[in-house]
């Protein structure tokens, strides 16, 4: 059925086939899928009396599965609880960068290049203006990134270009010949300049030319977007797609819920049958007040299916879920059957499958893409005087080391601090782990953001409490 839809979706030789794959992915995260269908899911005839098949319908139950993988997964990569702190052995360095996080609000922005390159891949497009902060994300489509030959890890410069209608165009305050006409828009990101060229009508052969008056010069030294790739597993420039393992399972549930309701109402309004001769005569109106009066050889009865139908289905879409799920390690626990409060660890076990894609997760949007970001933001206080709070920042070591630390899945019980703080105090008097070392490992925990300045504040508490005791 999915590929039955995907044959309906035009297809555009002016973009490559990664475009319309991409395209297509993007409307099954969106819910969009079906829209390329003709029929709602209760018309069983066409104005020619003609029946139309169910892959012609419209599901009227819709149970966004993909979508549902695609936000749980993330909720546990940078949600509120989840987001990772910056970490740097360079103090200023550290809170420099946790400040414009924070400014920059990274963990929303972060959250949605998430979310929308579960299809594949996304990019985060770094700006400075005016010495403020700002990223932004762009979808993939459209994009064409060229690596450099000597550095493959490094970009040499991206393209964006697709078609726009000359009114959408217009409203931006182009001026085109005609409004409804296709256009092609393009600009260009490259180590040193955002080249935008004038939109160019589709078609006409013509060259595009730069637009001047929009155009900017960065001068950073480098491509100010992160390319990021969803998954291991994708093709060339792509990731591999977060939830295309469930895409047949998940259709086949909607179409089985649509039938289930279809079902469930005709039970409610059941096909009147009456068998002549009746001794009928004049409009039938039903319901309890209206009596149906039949001849003796006639017979009158309502066509009533069973309920086991409904229930079979409920059964069979209650298994399909579970071989969704499973198949792109979805979250499949029961909160139900939890009779007491559960510890982090035994929710994780739960949850391993969920855990085990937010791990991959981290690798690309958190190893790869936080972690580019931060560093291009070091690499761009170089050539730029940064504002953070409305203050400007000093001259920030560029060269400076730069990690992420991680929170924990899941919220710890009382029970989980205390076995902790237990083996904690054991190796910190044993002379196997050191304060810091210490206070780092449970810094989460206690929602504890400044590591030097805590451990300030508990010498002084310590010297005080000395004191007082002396």
């Amino acid at each position: 059925m999915f590929q039955t839809l995907c044959d309906l979706i035009p297809r555009d030789g002016d973009y490559p086939e990664r475009t319309r794959m991409l395209d297509i992915m993007r409307r099954v995260l969106d819910g969009t899928l079906y829209d390329v269908l003709p029929y709602e899911f209760h018309d069983e005839r066409g104005a020619g009396g003609e029946y139309i098949p169910l892959r012609a319908r419209r599901p009227s139950v819709r149970y966004a599965l993909p979508r549902v993988v695609v936000e749980d997964s993330v909720a546990l990569l940078f949600s509120e609880g989840h987001f990772p702190a910056i970490d740097s052995p360079s103090q200023e360095v550290r809170d420099t960068l946790g400040k414009i996080v924070r400014e920059a609000r990274l963990n929303l922005v972060m959250t949605e290049a998430a979310l929308r390159g579960a299809v594949g891949s996304v990019a985060l497009l770094l700006r400075v203006l005016r010495g403020r902060v700002f990223v932004s994300v762009l979808d993939t489509l459209y994009l064409r990134p060229v690596w450099q030959r000597e550095a493959p890890d490094m970009l040499e410069c991206v393209t964006e270009r697709y078609k726009v209608v000359g009114s959408a165009l217009v409203e931006q305050g182009y001026e085109v010949d005609d409004p409804g006409a296709l256009y092609w828009f393009m600009r260009r990101w490259d180590s040193e300049d955002e080249t935008w060229f004038m939109p160019v009508r589709v078609g006409s052969g013509g060259v595009a030319s730069v637009d001047e008056a929009r155009s900017v010069r960065h001068g950073l030294g480098f491509v100010p977007l992160v390319w990021v790739r969803n998954l291991p597993g994708g093709r060339g420039i792509d990731g591999a797609c977060t939830f295309a393992a469930a895409i047949e399972t998940s259709i086949e549930i909607d179409y089985q819920l649509s039938q289930s309701g279809r079902g469930l109402k005709y039970s409610s309004d059941p096909t009147l049958l009456i068998k002549e001769p009746a001794g009928f005569d004049g409009d039938m109106v039903r319901g309890a007040a209206n009596a149906l009066v039949v001849s003796e050889k006639g017979d009158a009865k309502l066509l009533e299916i069973g309920g086991t139908a409904a229930e079979a289905v409920i059964g069979y879409v209650r298994t399909l879920r579970e071989l969704a799920l499973e198949s792109v390690h979805g979250n499949r626990a029961d909160s139900s059957r939890l009779t007491a409060p559960a510890s982090g660890k035994s929710l994780e076990l739960m949850n391993q499958g969920l855990i085990w894609l937010a791990d991959n997760l981290r690798v690309s949007y958190g190893e790869g893409a936080l972690l580019e970001l931060m560093r291009m933001i070091l690499a761009a206080s170089r050539r730029y005087r940064l504002r953070v709070g409305g203050e400007e920042v000093a001259g920030l070591d560029a060269h400076a080391a730069v990690s992420l630390v991680w929170p924990g899945w899941y919220p710890e019980t009382a029970a989980d601090r205390q076995l902790d703080a237990a083996s904690v105090i054991a190796l910190v008097g044993a002379g196997q782990l050191s304060r810091e070392t210490a206070l780092k490992s449970i810094a989460d925990s206690y929602d504890i953001v400044d590591i030097p300045a805590e451990l300030e504040r508990i010498g002084a508490d310590m010297k005080s409490g000395a004191k007082g005791a002396a």
